[in-house]
């Protein structure tokens, strides 16, 4: 059975986030899709509104396990729920350079973990949790945004804002 982490902070969700959880769900027979905590990040939302908007931007599927990892390294998450990949998307050359040094820093820590990398499409290829965030608050932010998040995710956006 093949088994790969796709981990991020998930602050908010993006269509993004979406695109790649579907593509993996091609790709691999289970997906756990995991929020890893970074403490050097201030987050907008805390780990349970993050596991609920994950979990309500993506339909149920027994293939698909969403969680939460604090304090450990990704590959050391992998190898405790039996994943041999981790998916990453790369999204512009400051993306490939940082994945690069991260897929071979995992390499060192866990070879038998083989990190997988898919490019989006161009329409959401710029989009990233950041950007999300930098487009709320100007007169009209809403239009915008809505375009990049799934409902659920606009919907906590305009409480918090």
């Amino acid at each position: 059975m093949r088994t790969a982490v796709y981990a991020g902070s998930f602050d908010p969700p993006t269509n993004g986030h979406v695109w790649m959880i579907d593509q993996g769900l091609k790709l691999f027979d289970h997906l756990y899709v995991a929020i890893g905590s970074n403490p050097s990040k201030t987050y907008t939302f805390n780990v349970d509104e993050r596991l609920k908007m994950l979990r309500e931007s993506i339909p149920s599927c027994e293939r698909l396990t969403i969680a939460h990892f604090d304090n450990r390294y990704l590959v050391d998450y992998a190898n405790e729920v039996g994943a041999q990949y981790i998916l990453r998307g790369i999204r512009s050359p400051n993306d490939y350079e940082y994945e690069r040094v991260m897929r071979h820093i995992n390499a060192d820590m866990s070879p038998d973990i083989t990190t997988t990398f898919l490019m989006p499409p161009r329409d959401i290829a710029e989009l990233s949790s950041s950007m999300v965030k930098s487009l709320i608050g100007p007169e009209g932010w809403e239009d915008p945004v809505r375009r990049y998040v799934p409902p659920c995710v606009f919907e906590q956006l305009q409480l918090k804002k």
